[in-house]
């Protein structure tokens, strides 16, 4: 008698299909249901009880509260004490940076930015989203200066069931673009080579003149002032290199039908491959145009009219009188 007297003692207190309290809940999404509070709720298990936690976030279902939503929705559960309660946690991660920029920078290339550009989103906070279950983070708005190289936006993630988590983030677009700049120092007069220019990425915005696009352009070519290293070159900064120096001596030479002559002079101008500049005859003193040739050659331009040295008193006694 004293053992069924104990069985019935303990089905008063326990009954078969009593509910039990879940007192920290993992939530699987956005909405807190009767499941998410007691194993065996019964028949209404299903049943949504409201919006939980954001993501990362956790709400505290106190005894007084989870003794109503059980008396409501028919669950046979009662506290112990006052101390009942239920931890509703939402899991979340932070967006990560990488996932926000390549977002940004479609929508950016969206509205004409380069797809290679730059971007910088500083103090960039990121949002907690849920651990899984979202979509990869949309710009939903985007106001791009393409001059002033900024821009604003709305950041939104995406997950079933849920509204839209959205931030606002600003920052600045760089466009970039690959241009030959000098490895080292290079002076005025130097030659660069291929070991002194290498193609490296620039801002647009820091290329305020014509500059040489490619390596090309400048190997070869002379400098007519100093370039710091690491800057790009501007076309009017080059040069052909000079071949003849001003007061070099150079050789003359002229083709006058089937006959070649030759003689010797002294340069009066600097001049590249190509280039005209005036130079003496050291026999007769007078002053011709001369194409450059090479180092130290020119050839006598035809149908030139040497102005000889006593031509030369003479202007000059004119100009005195």
């Amino acid at each position: 008698m004293k053992f069924c007297h104990w069985i019935l003692v303990f089905l008063a207190i326990a009954p078969a299909d009593a509910a039990t309290l879940r007192t920290v809940v993992s939530l699987q999404g956005p909405q807190v249901h009767l499941r998410d509070l007691f194993d065996d709720a019964g028949i209404n298990a299903a049943r949504v009880l409201g919006p939980g936690p954001g993501p990362g976030g956790r709400i505290v279902v106190e005894a007084r509260q989870l003794k109503s939503i059980a008396k409501q929705y028919g669950v046979d559960w009662e506290p112990v004490s006052g101390a009942d309660r239920a931890i509703l946690e939402w899991p979340g991660r932070p967006l990560k940076r990488e996932d926000a920029l390549l977002a940004v920078r479609a929508a950016l290339v969206a509205q004409g930015a380069a797809p290679d550009c730059e971007i910088e989103i500083p103090g960039f906070a990121p949002p907690l989203i849920p651990v899984s279950g979202t979509s990869p983070p949309a710009v939903t708005r985007m106001d791009y200066d393409q001059d002033m190289g900024r821009f604003t936006a709305v950041l939104s993630v995406t997950a079933e069931g849920m509204e839209p988590i959205a931030v606002r983030i600003s920052g600045q677009v760089s466009d970039v673009i690959e241009l030959p700049v000098a490895v080292v120092r290079l002076p005025a007069g130097a030659i660069p080579g291929p070991g002194d220019v290498r193609m490296a990425r620039v801002h647009v915005a820091s290329v305020r003149t014509e500059v040489a696009r490619n390596a090309a352009m400048v190997i070869g070519m002379q400098l007519k002032r100093q370039i710091a290293a690491g800057t790009p070159i501007a076309v009017a900064d080059l040069m052909p290199p000079t071949q003849v120096a001003r007061g070099d001596p150079v050789q003359l030479r002229l083709q006058v039908g089937g006959l070649s002559l030759s003689g010797q002079g002294v340069a009066l101008e600097s001049g590249a491959k190509g280039e005209r500049i005036r130079v003496r005859n050291i026999s007769s003193q007078a002053v011709i145009e001369a194409e450059v040739l090479g180092p130290g050659v020119v050839r006598v331009v035809p149908g030139t009219t040497p102005i000889t040295a006593q031509a030369r008193q003479g202007i000059s006694s004119r100009r005195g009188g």
